[in-house]
């Protein structure tokens, strides 16, 4: 019995060798397509991880620190807790604290008398809500941050309540200088 021979292609018939210019001009593209292929996601790694490090670091200065932060809490911070720095505040700190049972945000902020009720329409109050005289930041609270409530000021508060998981706000004001208000605001959320 025979077998069929198979016959060659033309092109494999009439391939030349390689020539050396062109193989080292391979070998260098498949070099850069390898280091290209591993050094991009090693960089990326390597910045990302770097990153990462310090943004831990951030966070565990902030969660160190004690007492009042002369700054804005973040965006995400103020959403969470629902409270609406008016824009132009001054006198701006915050203060977090965290368990596994209760978040508290404590802000003071001092404004201007039309931004203080567009901050009080915002977290759903008005004015005419502020009960003159009422201190509504409990004392402990007050404690842990060193807010002090003197009887010769002219304080007004009101206290707003959420269902869960939205939170809870006590909100004193200081309305001794009407056209600059000082805002005190414990917001405080339950998982």
């Amino acid at each position: 019995m025979t077998v069929p021979t198979q016959s060659v292609s033309p092109e494999q018939g009439t391939r030349l060798p390689e020539g050396r210019r062109h193989m080292i001009g391979r070998r260098w593209l498949t070099a850069i397509i390898i280091v290209l292929l591993v050094g991009i996601p090693a960089g990326y790694l390597v910045i990302s991880a770097g990153q990462s490090r310090d943004s831990g670091r951030d966070k565990e200065r902030e969660s160190s620190a004690t007492g009042l932060r002369d700054n804005w809490p973040s965006q995400m911070k103020r959403r969470i807790f629902e409270v609406p720095i008016p824009p132009g505040s001054t006198q701006v700190a915050y203060y977090e604290t965290s368990n596994w049972r209760t978040s508290r945000l404590y802000v003071q902020f001092t404004t201007t008398a039309g931004r203080l009720d567009a901050f009080l329409h915002e977290v759903g109050s008005s004015r005419s809500e502020l009960v003159p005289g009422e201190v509504t930041v409990g004392e402990r609270d007050a404690d842990i941050v060193g807010w002090d409530f003197p009887a010769a000021q002219d304080w007004s508060g009101t206290s707003i309540s959420r269902g869960k998981p939205r939170p809870s706000e006590d909100i004193t004001v200081d309305l001794t200088d009407p056209a600059a208000p000082r805002v005190y605001v414990v917001s405080t959320t339950t998982p």
